[in-house]
């Protein structure tokens, strides 16, 4: 990138609330039914409806506050903001302007090695669209996401790079799930990030116009996205062209950007106080009330996680994407007496099993205890790591404790001097040519000599003891 240019990154994330309801009605929040089928009158603007506020999601609202450390205003107010799109049937949807919930606040996460700190402008409550269906020469309207409850939470332009704007949404979905309101899901649509992006010149104060890239729905992508829109607008400035202040779209196949509509301002919405909707007042008691469900936050885990484990920056980044994951590895830690091993066999196994179906840990064949018991098993010889990797798919796919699976399938380690000293005395004699062999000085054969003993007991011969009887009995 051109030094003389400075990229300026802030992030607006919507995220749906894990409620059963819509925000104003009754009608059910889930909207992956059949097309049309979750809809309310309220939802679609009927003459004569009134929306009612959903309870839950204002609670969801203020923990989200309180987890992203803002200030919870005690009155706030919903307005109506106006514009016409084929998924909002009512012509204006119910959001918050000038009074919103949550105000000044802050994320704090780890990028590339080095801690960030942004701050949060807003965090406002407003309800969803509906969802398009684009076909060849039309586009459907799903209304079964109009009216599902969502924070939309605002950062101030403090990100100056693509990976930092990356890892700061991963970090926040890793908040929001860990607080319980929302599932996270970029790919469902249930977390979706929109970027606004410029650039300036380092040596002046003035910022750059900006361009909003909407709804990015990886991680990957919005790295993507965000690179090529600073490089397009660094070429534009250096040839002497203008910034349009537009929203544009991203397409991930020809990794461009595209115009979408010129970039409304907060006039064009005509935003005014809803009349059917009173002002929303809380009390410090109910704030209070809130804070009780904020659970230790993913970066004090990770941090807590690298330092009490002794693991890797990445390997405790990973852990505590998930909260379940996070609570799995520490109970398969307790399990396992603290073994070095069973870090690694949670992400190369067990994650692994998991990723290739695209199942949940909560949906893992073995449990910590089970593996922790396989760990142990490890640590004290009972077992070798090539006999534990079969024992443990055994386990997967049958459901099995390793007690159970070492029984009936005969696999427990050979590790009596008597039974190993039986056994290389056997191959030995069985491989006259190569014993002369190793004693003339080809001493590479011992490997084959152990590939043999190791195929007689199909494998469950203790590697260590082995090498040293054999070597005993060669030499």
């Amino acid at each position: 990138m051109d030094t003389k240019w400075q990229p300026v990154i802030g992030l607006e994330i919507h995220a749906q609330l894990l409620t059963k309801s819509k925000l104003f009605s009754s009608d059910s929040a889930s909207f992956f039914k059949q097309e049309n089928t979750s809809i309310h009158p309220v939802s679609l603007g009927m003459p004569g409806t009134l929306p009612v506020l959903n309870q839950t999601a204002l609670e969801y609202a203020i923990r989200t506050g309180i987890a992203f450390n803002c200030h919870i205003n005690k009155k706030s107010v919903f307005a109506r903001k106006h514009y016409f799109y084929p998924d909002l049937p009512k012509a204006y949807q119910i959001s918050q302007y000038d009074k919103p919930l949550c105000e000044k606040g802050s994320v704090e996460f780890i990028c590339q090695g080095e801690k960030h700190e942004v701050r949060i402008h807003r965090i406002h409550v407003e309800e969803d669209a509906g969802r398009f269906r684009h076909q060849a020469e039309k586009s459907l309207v799903n209304f079964n996401r109009a009216g599902v409850p969502l924070v939309e939470i605002v950062s101030e332009p403090d990100l100056s790079s693509p990976e930092a704007a990356a890892s700061m949404v991963r970090m926040i979905r890793n908040i929001l799930k860990y607080i319980g309101v929302c599932d996270g899901s970029l790919e469902e649509g249930s977390l979706r990030c929109d970027c606004n992006v410029s650039v300036k010149e380092v040596s002046k104060d003035k910022l750059g116009t900006r361009t909003e890239l909407k709804n990015i729905n990886s991680f990957k992508f919005i790295e993507k996205a965000i690179h090529y829109e600073i490089k397009r607008q660094i070429n534009i400035l250096k040839t002497g062209g203008v910034i349009t202040r537009e929203t544009r779209l991203y397409n991930s196949i020809k990794n461009q950007t595209f115009p979408l509509r010129s970039k409304e301002e907060s006039s064009d919405y005509r935003y005014f106080p809803d009349p059917d909707l009173l002002p929303i007042v809380i009390s410090d008691s109910w704030i209070q009330k809130q804070k009780k469900y904020i659970p230790e936050l993913p970066l004090i885990k990770l941090l807590r996680f690298k330092k009490e484990y002794h693991i890797s920056e990445e390997e405790a980044a990973l852990l505590v994407e998930d909260p379940d994951l996070a609570k799995y590895f520490e109970n398969l830690f307790c399990a396992s007496c603290g073994s070095k091993l069973a870090v690694n066999w949670l992400i190369n196994e067990v994650l692994a099993k998991l990723n290739k179906n695209k199942q949940h840990i909560s949906k893992a064949s073995v449990s910590p205890d089970m593996l922790g018991d396989l760990v142990n098993k490890i640590d004290q010889n009972v077992v070798s790591g090539k006999m534990a990797k079969k024992i443990f798919d055994t386990m997967w796919s049958h459901k099995l404790n390793s007690d159970q699976v070492i029984q009936k399938w005969n696999l427990k380690q050979i590790s009596s001097e008597a039974d190993l000293t039986e056994i290389i005395q056997k191959i030995i004699s069985k491989f006259p040519k190569q014993l002369m062999a190793y004693k003339s000085g080809k001493l590479k054969i011992f490997d084959f000599f152990v590939g043999q003993v190791m195929r007689e007991t199909r494998g469950q011969a203790e590697p260590e003891k082995l090498k040293q009887i054999l070597k005993k009995k060669l030499d």
